[in-house]
C-alpha cells in the first residue's frame, strides 16, 4: 500500500493551497484518513482528519481555514487550505489508518511522503 501525496508549494500569506492524497496498492477499505504537519524539531501534529463516513475533524489552529474531503471509491482525500499564514509553513503528510489491503491478514496504518509548504509574509 502506498499513499501518494501531491500539492503544497510556496505561496504568499493569504493565498490558498490544495493537497491530494491517494491510497493505492490493493486497498480494500480504509478507516480515518487525514493530514498532519511537522514543524522543524517537533512531532507531527494533526491538521484535519475525515472518517470513512465523511465526518471531518479540524485542529483549532486551522479551523475555519481548512476543508477536508474524501472519495471512498478512490481512497483519496483532499485538503484545501485558505488564508495561509507564515506559521502554516511545515512539511505536510497524509495518513491512512486501519487499512485493509488485498493479501493482508489484518489492518495497518500508513503515511505518505511529506510535501513542503512555505508561506511567505
Amino acid at each position: 500500500v502506498q499513499l501518494q501525496a501531491s500539492g503544497g508549494g510556496s505561496v504568499q500569506a493569504g493565498e490558498s493551497l490544495r493537497f491530494s492524497c491517494e491510497a493505492s496498492g490493493g486497498v480494500m477499505t480504509a478507516g480515518v484518513m487525514g493530514w498532519y504537519r511537522q514543524f522543524p524539531g517537533t512531532q507531527r501534529e494533526m491538521v484535519a482528519t475525515i472518517t470513512s463516513r465523511g465526518s471531518p475533524f479540524y485542529a483549532d489552529s486551522v479551523k475555519g481555514r481548512v476543508t477536508i474531503s474524501r472519495d471512498n471509491a478512490k481512497f483519496t482525500i483532499n485538503l484545501e487550505m485558505h488564508t495561509l499564514r507564515p506559521e502554516d509553513t511545515a512539511v505536510y503528510y497524509c495518513r491512512a489508518l486501519n487499512v485493509r489491503a488485498r493479501g493482508s491478514s489484518g489492518l495497518a496504518d500508513y503515511w505518505g511522503q511529506g510535501t513542503q509548504v512555505t508561506v511567505s509574509s
